[in-house]
């Protein structure tokens, strides 16, 4: 293959960044010598997220806490937003040298030895731990309790780069579910495959596993992971899991996979001579995009969920993050990542239940009209407060057994009054996040923020309050794409590392929100009534929320 200087000149060189998120895949036609983005493209997933009853089976109706999702949904996005993304930007596919994607985490499939889905299997296309698991699947909680109490029995020490507590949104937790619920899939699975992983082997036909995935969502620690021995005492048919199941290279971030199949090529209206970066995590490719590869750089990435993550010279042991990886987001620093399950779809969940038709009468984005009717009161004055664990506690908890709360309402309290404290309480989360970071000897000196809900002058207001931080944007609406566009530029030989790439690829607004220190002070007595409210359902042994959880599954049962 020919250096990319030989297959398009520097000036018109450009990269691909495609985004594989929640609802849809975006994709982003990137300059590689500035960053600048020339076209875009969304491809809504057509099967979105499947929570109720399988493709075309209603007669297959999925318990709770269940979230999947069809594969072949991401392979439309290649067929579909790349080329469109191009024809947006008028490019020349021939001057295009290098794609990378990025993917929510952890979202996790089980396919054959060849990649083939089990989904798409005839035989299995009735079986729902057939399907991908999204990352916010979070029926497997009563298995990551299990992974967590052997792990801290056995004293294993690989537990304490994750804050002590395994998510059930991870590779053990909802592997071990499959093996328990059924083990017919199970003993039919060769590979199990994180779908960052799996989109990169059918555009190349070279299964790799990234760093990040399997250093954050599969405790590959110091370059092993578990022992089998750890694996057998949790089931002992799950002994071999990591030998013959998650048996791959790992590639390093910003390295090459291959080159693009002459299928794939067909896929995207692209040429067989572009080079496919190793996969990555759409939190984390943000933050090169945000030129944030300094120690001490905190990227909230806001979206349906918020991930926090941040590189750093120091090796601590933080409670209930979500894993510290050396390298796991710019090479040569320990990346931290932390994270709140639900933010947006909080948000999303409350203007689709709880606002009244008067208020949808407007005619108007209700989350703009909630957000204006909201914006001018006084800090305190809904006379709210809020947990924001609506689908469950991330970090510092790690808990998707929790459930949300809205404590001090009355027959006057409206609807903006309640989306304003559901607000307020996901700022309250960053917070706590953020002063354990600082608690446990992890310096957090800037707060940037990213994701589409970074286009809420309101939301962003609060966050500033209440963190007492000013905040940072970064200058982009395709954050994620344009993190792996960035990685594509280095795995095509554009650029020599990472940092090289965001020096002259990223974007940041510095300074974009500051706090309001009136605002700030108040805030800080509603923060005090939040820490209570966390100690007493999530800390101090009053499992209500469990109690409430348990007894809904067996009325649904």
């Amino acid at each position: 293959m020919a250096p990319p200087s030989e297959m398009a000149r520097p000036s018109e060189a450009l990269v691909i960044g495609v985004d594989f998120g929640t609802l849809s895949g975006r994709a982003v036609v990137v300059r590689v010598s500035d960053g600048a983005e020339l076209g875009s493209a969304v491809h809504p997933y057509t099967h979105g997220v499947v929570d109720r009853h399988l493709p075309g089976r209603s007669d297959r109706s999925l318990p709770p806490d269940w979230a999947l999702q069809v594969p072949g949904d991401y392979v439309d996005v290649l067929k579909t937003a790349v080329p469109a993304a191009l024809r947006a930007a008028g490019a020349d596919p021939a001057n295009v040298i290098g794609l990378a994607t990025d993917f929510t985490a952890c979202t996790v499939l089980p396919t054959t030895e060849d990649g083939t889905p089990l989904s798409e299997l005839p035989e299995f296309a009735g079986r729902p731990h057939a399907y991908v698991k999204l990352w916010k699947h979070h029926a497997a909680q009563p298995q990551a309790d299990r992974v967590t109490e052997l792990a801290s029995k056995r004293g294993e020490p690989w537990l304490r780069r994750f804050g002590g507590l395994i998510s059930s949104e991870w590779e053990f937790a909802k592997a071990l579910q499959v093996l328990e619920e059924d083990p017919e899939i199970w003993a039919a699975t060769r590979h199990w495959v994180e779908a960052a992983d799996w989109i990169v082997w059918r555009m190349t036909g070279r299964y790799v596993r990234n760093a990040c995935t399997a250093g954050y969502k599969g405790q590959f620690v110091d370059g092993s992971y578990p022992s089998e021995a750890y694996f057998r005492e949790l089931n002992p048919e799950f002994a071999d899991f990591t030998t013959t199941r998650l048996d791959a290279p790992i590639g390093q971030l910003g390295d090459a996979v291959g080159t693009l199949t002459e299928e794939a090529a067909a896929w995207t209206g692209l040429h067989t001579g572009v080079v496919v970066a190793v996969g990555n995590v759409d939190a984390h490719v943000s933050a090169p995009a945000a030129q944030a590869v300094a120690p001490g750089q905190l990227v909230a990435i806001m979206g349906t969920s918020t991930c926090h993550v941040m590189s750093s010279d120091e090796l601590r042991e933080v409670p209930g993050m979500c894993g510290v990886v050396d390298g796991g987001i710019v090479p040569g620093l320990w990346g931290y990542e932390a994270g709140q399950s639900g933010v947006g779809d909080i948000f999303g969940w409350y203007v689709e239940n709880c606002v009244p038709a008067s208020y949808k009468e407007r005619g108007e984005d209700l989350h703009q009209v909630l957000s204006e009717l909201c914006a001018d009161q006084p800090v305190g004055a809904h006379g709210l407060i809020a947990l924001d664990w609506h689908s469950g506690n991330r970090s510092p908890l790690v808990d998707h057994e929790l459930s949300g709360v809205i404590i001090g309402q009355t027959l006057a309290t409206r609807p903006e009054d309640g989306y304003r404290a559901l607000m307020e309480a996901t700022a309250f989360g960053t917070r706590l996040i953020i002063e354990t970071f600082r608690d446990s000897g992890v310096p957090v000196e800037e707060l940037i923020v990213t994701g589409g809900l970074q286009k809420n002058p309101v939301l962003m207001q609060i966050y500033a309050d209440v963190t007492r931080m000013p905040l940072a944007v970064l200058d982009s609406e395709q954050g994620p794409a344009l993190g792996s566009a960035l990685h594509a530029a280095v795995a095509a030989g554009a650029y020599p590392d990472i940092r090289a790439a965001a020096a002259s690829m990223g974007r940041v607004v510095r300074g974009a929100w500051t706090p309001n220190e009136a605002n700030a002070d108040r805030y800080d007595a509603l923060y005090a009534e939040y820490l209570t409210l966390v100690d007493y359902f999530g800390r101090h042994g009053n499992d209500v929320m469990r109690r409430l959880r348990k007894i809904r599954r067996e009325a649904l049962r």
